[in-house]
């Protein structure tokens, strides 16, 4: 095996662009002051803090995976860089290895690296996380991890992890490079893979400090042996950090405005447009409200449809479904013209398909000519266009020969199949805001004959039922990365399709899909990322197992007027918590 000189970081596709012993990174201010408490908002319940199992409901800034998007509890062997695509710098690895032959990489730990407890972290610590998450984690780790084979101790603070054979490995230094490492003492007296509200030994800026199940849980900040560190110089600055739990977004607003939460992000139009212009503390000040850009990708946001249910099994039926959701007419009547429409997996990035597929596009895809839609070779994909009057009568003429054609005939008023099934439509949702977007959506699918209904249950149940594939249709939104590769096997690949937990929520069982997303793993350019992501994008977007819903490009965020933050935004993320910080005298004033 070819030896490599140690690097302070890597980079997917391109180059680093902070050197050796950077200071920090630019989006930060290294001089930040450190205190303060800040108190979040989250909806739902929660029974465990445990992120790494498939069990319960995890919390609030323990989530791997949700959207909240912070595992504030944990570091990884290296930390990925928010203004670069794909970079990442050394954190618990001080230096990495990567050889010429790309069969493996090695990671040289740094020996002051510490655990919460003060106890070492090392190598044996390393190969035991990927070990454990690998074969008993959450089912996305296996995903992630199928083409690592082994992690090899090599001494105390050098660790290699092995590629498999005949795999394209350009992914998997940055998917190991992102492991969190985990205690193997601690595990040796803890169940790894049991729900629990004791937090687990950690190494992140935060620890867990108080939880009241369901309710709330707080975190509190710790003196870090990497605070000097330049990945972490000006970052996790606010001392404690409190996510209260509401039953919906309005209740959360409300809090907002009463004082009890410090910041809220936006989600719901209606209420960004209409109920800030009366609150007293909008008006003198004490409340701010902002549109931050967000240049990350928009990711693909929907009514994913569950094609194990045979009644979805035909592509027609799903392109019916498409027809009757008017986007035109919501956003002008619920949403304030607030969004623009989805049309591609990889929205607002310059993966999305456009136009008639280039040379290099077709000659991906015409292997697959006869497998996928004749669709994919013409124009991109484009969801129909109403003129926002409520009136779908085009479009609901054609989902009716589409529905009839796939053997779906009226009869008696409602939709039937021929063994006389009547087409009925579950959509599933733990919140009741979706209900006014899925009532129009409903009324036009019964004019198609359809049999449709909202079933509203509580997030636990959701969660259990989403993850068993347990229904219809339902929303989910998917952000993809900068550099998307072996991560989308998780969402769409066949390998994913029967894996309890996996996010292929719609069954996608597709050999091109599976062999272009094999393209895009193994691209070695940015240029040739992009040919391979929009021929995957054409296939899947006319297969139409999503009816496309919105995007906002931008962060609609309100606050209480006690933060700093740095002159520069990272481009890729929102930095709230890990870059602001609480300023004293303003949260004094606010008797904060």
């Amino acid at each position: 095996m070819a030896t490599a000189e140690p690097a302070h970081g890597l980079a997917v596709l391109g180059t680093l662009k902070y050197p050796k012993d950077f200071a920090h990174f630019d989006y930060v201010y290294p001089n930040a002051p450190r205190g303060g408490r800040v108190r979040l908002w989250y909806q739902g319940s929660f029974n465990t803090v445990n992120p790494f199992t498939l069990k319960g409901q995890w919390a609030a800034g323990s989530n791997p995976f949700g959207t909240d998007g912070k595992l504030l509890t944990f570091q990884t062997l290296m930390e990925p860089s928010r203004d670069e695509p794909d970079s990442y710098y050394g954190l618990i690895a001080e230096s990495v290895e990567l050889p010429d032959d790309s069969r493996s990489i090695t990671f040289n730990l740094n020996g002051k690296a510490r655990f919460h407890d003060g106890s070492a972290i090392t190598a044996e610590d390393v190969a035991y996380s990927f070990d454990t998450l690998k074969a008993d984690g959450h089912p996305a780790f296996r995903v992630l991890y199928k083409d690592i084979v082994a992690a090899r101790v090599l001494a105390p603070l050098r660790v290699r992890f092995d590629f498999r054979d005949g795999v394209n490995s350009r992914d998997l230094p940055s998917i190991i490079a992102t492991l969190p490492v985990l205690s193997k003492a601690y595990y040796s007296s803890h169940a790894f893979d049991e729900t629990t509200l004791t937090a687990p030994l950690g190494s992140g800026p935060y620890q867990v400090e108080t939880v009241d199940e369901g309710r709330a849980i707080s975190y509190v900040r710790l003196p870090n042996w990497a605070d000097d560190l330049g990945v972490y110089k000006g970052r996790w600055n606010i001392e404690r950090v409190t996510w209260d739990y509401y039953l919906d977004r309005d209740i959360a607003l409300e809090a907002l405005f009463a004082g009890k939460l410090d910041f809220r992000e936006d989600y719901t139009s209606r209420n960004w447009a209409t109920k800030y212009d009366n609150v007293p503390a909008v008006l003198d000040g004490r409340l701010k409200r902002e549109t931050l850009p967000d240049g990350s990708p928009s990711g693909l946001q929907g009514f994913f449809i569950n094609t194990r249910r045979g009644k979805f099994a035909d592509r027609r039926v799903r392109e019916a479904l498409s027809l009757a959701f008017d986007f035109e007419w919501t956003n002008k009547t619920l949403f304030y013209g607030a969004y623009k429409r989805t049309h591609s997996i990889f929205q607002n990035s310059d993966l999305e398909a456009e136009g008639a597929p280039s040379a290099e596009e077709l000659a991906l895809l015409e292997p697959w000519r006869g497998q996928v839609p004749e669709e994919v070779f013409g124009t991109a994909y484009r969801p129909p266009v109403t003129d926002g009057s409520g009136n779908l009568r085009r479009q609901l003429r054609q989902a009716a020969g589409l529905l009839k054609a796939a053997g779906w005939t009226i009869v008696d008023g409602r939709r039937v199949n021929a063994a006389g099934e009547a087409f009925t439509i579950e959509f599933l949702s733990y919140s009741n805001l979706f209900e006014r977007i899925v009532a129009p959506y409903i009324q036009n699918l019964d004019k198609l004959g359809i049999v449709a209904k909202f079933r509203l249950v509580d997030p636990a149940n959701y969660q259990n039922r989403v993850q068993l594939y347990d229904f219809d249709m339902t929303t989910f939104r998917f952000t993809m990365a900068l550099t998307p590769g072996v991560g989308l096997t998780n969402y769409f690949g066949s390998a994913a399709a029967d894996i309890d937990g996996s996010r292929n929520y719609a069954r996608i069982k597709s050999p091109a899909v599976d062999n272009l997303i094999d393209r895009i793993i193994a691209a070695n350019s940015r240029t040739e990322l992009r040919t391979a992501a929009k021929a995957l994008d054409r296939v899947l977007t006319w297969n139409h197992y999503i009816v496309p819903q919105w995007f906002k490009a931008a962060h609609n965020v309100a606050y209480w007027d006690m933060f700093g933050r740095p002159a520069v935004k990272p481009l890729y993320d929102l930095g709230m918590l890990d870059t602001w910080w609480i300023d004293a005298d303003k949260a004094r004033e606010l008797g904060r």
